[in-house]
């Protein structure tokens, strides 16, 4: 939208073609009555994404996490990297009602945003328009977000700078893992700084 107000971009798990999101989560927006959801509730609390993300993987979240800390309880770095995570699970503000009903009708449902129809304030959004460094970092192993999902946005941006990184990861390892801490946050560092000294 203001694109000359943005030195570099960078996107992690984007959610750029929703046609192509093979997820649960998108599977249940796309068919998700948002309005009466929206309506409902008003802002969408972080327990109901927090209920939604667990049911994903129930025995994973709901057992198998737990026995792995127990059994991993002397080894300080598993635990320290057990903790991060669900602190950032955990630490999640609502979304507003209207913000999310706009987001699942737009992306998942209607796909306007990889068409370049999506409107945000009135103002049409065009990723053709997105000509400043672009930085995407991708997880293979991703269950909320399809790596085919976010990778389109590195074909629709104009940039001639731009990086796509493949990680052999989930969402939340490449996000709050010690996987992130010593690979994807070392290597964005480096990306950042090479193109801030111009």
């Amino acid at each position: 939208m203001y694109p000359e107000k943005i030195k570099n971009l960078i996107l992690t798990a984007p959610v750029i073609d929703g046609s192509r999101d093979s997820t649960v989560v998108a599977n249940l927006a796309k068919h998700m009555d948002v309005d009466k959801m929206a309506d409902i509730v008003g802002n969408v609390p972080p327990e109901f994404m927090y209920y939604v993300f667990s049911i994903l993987k129930p025995f994973e979240q709901g057992l198998e996490k737990y026995a792995q800390f127990f059994k991993n309880i002397h080894n300080k770095e598993y635990v320290e990297n057990f903790i991060r995570v669900e602190k950032w699970l955990s630490d999640t503000p609502p979304i507003p009602g209207e913000l999310f009903r706009e987001w699942v009708k737009n992306v998942y449902q209607d796909n306007l945003l990889i068409r370049n129809q999506m409107h945000v304030s009135g103002r049409q959004i065009n990723l053709k328009n997105i000509s400043m460094p672009v930085f995407t970092q991708v997880a293979v192993g991703d269950h909320l977000v399809s790596p085919e999902c976010s990778m389109p946005i590195h074909y629709a941006v104009s940039s001639e700078d731009k990086t796509l990184r493949m990680y052999a990861t989930g969402h939340v390892g490449m996000i709050a893992s010690s996987f992130s801490q010593k690979k994807v946050l070392p290597e964005l560092g480096q990306w950042i700084k090479e193109r801030s000294e111009k």
